[in-house]
């Protein structure tokens, strides 16, 4: 096989969902995510959470003596999930606003232009910290679906631009002006000739775009912004935000302060975003070099 660009990074995604499925299966994994803040040497000698890297904790241990690679493996399947779960949503909006605003003198032509002009004019970072740090969202028990699908249309007006830009090349071509001449209507000639066309530079993007979305959640963890999170009334008159999931961003988020006394806390986690960002990158270019020589 040529394309080593796409064998390699499907190898890897491969990898990253077999650990995700299996993983957390192993007894050395369940018990690594036990806290032990403190562990005797002998009677007299003790070392306390966090502790380095080592045989017993390859990666570390967090402040709270959990071991770092067993909350990694632990959290990757929800990393995945909500990474996956952004874009196909992102994806589907964007087709259906496309097909929708197809034509000149449709209203959703201008919806698209108006979310493209508001994702390229505002970074989706700082639109993202504006929506998820509101009180109505923050302590809302739906919390992670109204996230998810804030993250999700706020820019699938970008990619339903680029669909239309594409369609806008293709309607051109002989074979739609065919399928205009044999009767189709709007939806055939979408479903028919545009899609099947535009297919692969969708699954290029789709793969692109499953990057992005773990980079701005990893953004986002490093400011402490997370997708899942409850608040939990520990005393009369107060509460506190807890996290409730292991997803990587989280874990990148809740050990930035962690950095001066054991740099290995927020590495592990960052480690694991860049590699899987990494991937994503790897197979939208071997995808792109498959199609461009088919």
């Amino acid at each position: 096989m040529r394309n080593k660009t796409l064998l390699f990074g499907s190898v890897m995604l491969a990898a990253i969902l077999l650990i995700s499925l299996i993983g957390p299966l192993f007894p050395f994994v369940q018990a690594g995510i036990e806290e032990q803040r403190m562990v005797f040497i002998n009677s007299t000698t003790y070392e306390r959470a966090p502790f380095s890297p080592s045989l017993q904790h390859p990666f570390g241990s967090d402040d709270d003596g959990r071991d770092i690679l067993s909350l990694i493996i632990m959290g990757a399947k929800d990393t995945l999930l909500l990474i996956f779960s952004i874009t196909a949503i992102r994806y589907l909006a964007a087709v259906v606003l496309a097909f929708l605003g197809s034509s000149k003198k449709s209203p959703f032509r201008l919806l698209i232009y108006g979310l493209n002009g508001f994702a390229a004019s505002l970074p989706l970072i700082f639109a993202a910290i504006l929506f998820i740090t509101m009180p109505m969202f923050t302590f809302s028990p739906n919390r992670v679906l109204w996230v998810i699908l804030f993250l999700s249309l706020t820019d699938a007006g970008r990619v339903a631009f680029i669909i239309q830009q594409s369609m806008s090349s293709l309607s051109h071509s002989q074979f739609v002006e065919a399928g205009v001449t044999v009767g189709n209507n709007q939806l055939g000639l979408f479903i028919r000739y545009y899609l099947p066309n535009l297919l692969p530079e969708l699954i290029v993007q789709f793969f692109m775009d499953l990057g992005k979305v773990a980079l701005l959640l990893g953004q986002l963890g490093i400011l402490s912004i997370f997708v899942t999170q409850v608040f939990v009334q520990t005393t009369y008159g107060y509460g506190e935000l807890q996290n409730t999931s292991l997803n990587w961003s989280t874990l990148l988020g809740m050990a930035r302060s962690d950095i001066l006394r054991g740099f290995w806390i927020p590495f592990f986690p960052a480690l694991s975003l860049t590699l899987l960002i990494f991937t994503f990158n790897m197979i939208s270019e071997g995808l792109r070099q498959h199609y461009s020589r088919a």
